[in-house]
């Protein structure tokens, strides 16, 4: 794996020219931390066939070594409603959900601990610029409470929907609370048309967009509830935090 990491790093330098002066580091976390940050400064934009075969083997091997969590081996806690807490990037099930930003290209920070930074990491380059070309195609930065679908390249999934939620700065509003059901609605809509069997829902809009864990949770578990009176899925609450655990925990299993 080194050997490619380094070959990853080298391609992504030699395309830059601002960047003069970068000793590639010894350790592999140090290398792998270096990959990220080029990667997610990078524009939108394809790479030659041997660094994206590169770049496949490279991530899937290191995706197998974090470890597959897969939905068969998942128990529902209520019917065809699964709780799961783990790193949604290593979850194979039909489609994972991605917190996106209007401008649908991930997040450029690098390094970045958000959930649109390591799917875009570890799903690689060409889901960047999939996403870049539907925003063109379409001619205007994503609504709010919409979502797309694109292909999840090097991710265990099969796809990744990437909605934008509602960002909270102050109070919290019923065009919040809308806002925040149409993203989830348009999600499951969305795996609903392409024959989506399971989906995997990340946490929108709480965190640094600012939406209460706990009314967030209640719109999240509500709206998949009353999806599935006409619509067979199998759907994964996917937390990460112990305190999102114990909310949805108290909210699900009661059906």
């Amino acid at each position: 794996m080194s050997n490619k990491l380094d070959y990853l790093i080298n391609y992504l330098l030699s395309e830059r020219q601002d960047i003069k002066t970068i000793t590639i580091p010894e350790s592999e976390q140090d290398k792998f931390n270096l990959y990220r940050s080029l990667v997610n400064i990078r524009p939108a934009a394809i790479a030659d066939s041997s660094f994206l075969e590169t770049e496949d083997s490279f991530l899937k091997e290191l995706t197998e070594q974090k470890g597959v969590t897969d939905i068969k081996n998942l128990t529902p806690i209520e019917n065809s409603i699964y709780l799961w807490q783990g790193d949604i990037t290593t979850l194979k099930c039909g489609a994972i959900v991605n917190a996106a930003n209007s401008g649908m290209t991930g997040c450029y920070q690098p390094c970045h601990s958000c959930i649109d930074n390591c799917i875009h990491t570890f799903a690689g380059i060409r889901l960047r610029y999939k996403c870049s070309q539907l925003i063109e195609k379409q001619g205007y930065e994503e609504p709010t409470g919409k979502a797309k679908i694109t292909p999840a390249y090097n991710l265990p999934c099969d796809y990744v929907i990437h909605t934008v939620g509602p960002i909270v700065a102050g109070e919290l509003t019923d065009t919040h609370r809308d806002l925040l059901k149409s993203s989830y609605h348009s999600c499951l809509e969305l795996a609903a048309h392409n024959d989506i069997k399971s989906i995997a829902f990340c946490c929108i809009s709480t965190g640094v967009f600012g939406f209460p864990q706990k009314e967030a949770a209640e719109i999240a578990t509500e709206t998949v509830r009353e999806f599935l009176k006409t619509h067979k899925i199998e759907v994964i609450f996917n937390v990460f935090k112990d305190d999102d655990f114990k909310i949805y925990k108290q909210l699900l299993g009661r059906s």
